[in-house]
């Protein structure tokens, strides 16, 4: 395991989920619920903001590896998990929305490990479909862990909106990796 700035951020990014998870967790006189939600809000922005920079920076400093590409998901895909058991723990979010979200991330995370195994892996490699999803799914979720009002604007609102825009979408794109991977199931399967 090749210990460089990107592995680091990642392996951070995993650090921070259970400093996340246990924000909730605060008795109330260290934390007030405004301040549980402002503080969640500020560690999964973080976590996702040195998602992009440690994939950024492993490009730009060619350093770029097995271990962080196997890692780099994985960290994404525990955050993201966390955060919409948090929600639907809090009665933010469906509990069904979040299956559908996990339950797609461990499909296809299994699905693209046997295709690397079959040599076709670019049959279901990130499309812009995967990444509008990724994006209205990492913006639904800080809004609806801040979840109080600002002024006239309703984070929890606007988050549910695009967290069922984010569920929507990970069937659809679900379906195309599958699409795309069937004519290799059917060979081999």
């Amino acid at each position: 395991m090749p210990l460089n700035i990107p592995n680091l951020l990642t392996w951070g990014r995993i650090v921070l989920i259970p400093l996340f998870v246990g924000v909730f967790y605060a008795p109330h006189d260290w934390l007030t619920p405004h301040e549980q939600n402002f503080a969640a809000t500020v560690i999964f922005v973080a976590a996702a903001l040195t998602d992009w920079l440690d994939g950024y920076l492993a490009r730009t400093l060619e350093q770029t590896s097995a271990f962080g590409a196997f890692l780099d998901p994985v960290a994404d895909k525990l955050m993201v998990a966390a955060a919409l058991i948090i929600l639907v723990q809090l009665d933010r979010a469906d509990a069904i929305v979040a299956f559908i979200i996990i339950g797609r991330e461990v499909t296809i995370s299994a699905l693209r490990e046997w295709m690397a195994k079959i040599g076709a892996a670019r049959s279901v490699a990130v499309t812009f479909l995967g990444k509008v999803k990724t994006a209205s799914q990492m913006i639904a979720i800080p809004m609806l862990l801040y979840h109080d009002p600002l002024s006239l604007f309703d984070p929890q609102r606007v988050g549910t909106w695009l967290i069922y825009l984010a569920a929507a979408l990970t069937l659809w794109s679900m379906v195309y990796y599958m699409k795309m991977a069937w004519p290799h199931i059917a060979e081999k399967g």
